[in-house]
């Protein structure tokens, strides 16, 4: 049988076998092209020695599973973006409601920056008033205190890790106040 022959016989069936599980004639054409396309390429070399059928069908379903799992990644990848944009959202919308007239005011910005700086350690806070509220450099906070540079630059470094989290809900706010 020549592969014109192959193809006219088997080429309506393997189209009908990858829309079944594609459910997309578009996608299900593409594939059985593929396939077709693959077999002429080793046609000569399969005919005499494979039973072309089973090859034809076999690739064929290779193919459609791989279509399928792209698919199945493609769209787990979209759920997951489509979490974390709702979750973004939650986030934003809940800080909004705990938002009320009385955060504007000086007093009630000073009580949420003091709470926040209350969950410091102790030399950790001291460091960090020192360094970002009184203006010091790292260099002389550290002969202040007698610590070397790198112990002042990792407690502010764990000051800025544990103040971002405890103002998380309001660092959109703090932004345009301070």
């Amino acid at each position: 049988m020549t592969f014109r022959e192959f193809y006219i016989h088997w080429h309506s069936r393997t189209a009908a076998f990858a829309r079944e599980y594609l459910l997309s004639q578009d996608d299900a054409n593409d594939v059985v092209q593929d396939v077709f396309v693959d077999l002429y390429e080793k046609y000569d070399l399969l005919s005499d020695h494979v039973n072309l059928t089973a090859y034809l069908f076999t690739s064929l379903k290779n193919r459609c599973v791989d279509v399928l799992r792209h698919r199945m990644t493609e769209r787990e990848a979209a759920l997951r973006m489509q979490e974390e944009y709702e979750l973004t959202l939650r986030m934003k919308f809940d800080s909004l409601e705990i938002l009320d007239d009385g955060i504007f005011d000086e007093e009630t910005v000073e009580m949420i920056l003091e709470k926040a700086l209350a969950v410091l350690p102790e030399r950790c806070r001291t460091i960090f008033v020192k360094h970002k509220l009184e203006g010091m450099k790292q260099k002389d906070i550290a002969a202040e205190m007698g610590l070397s540079c790198k112990t002042v630059e990792n407690q502010l470094t764990i000051a800025y890790r544990k103040m971002r989290e405890a103002l998380k809900p309001y660092f959109t706010l703090m932004m345009f106040l301070l």
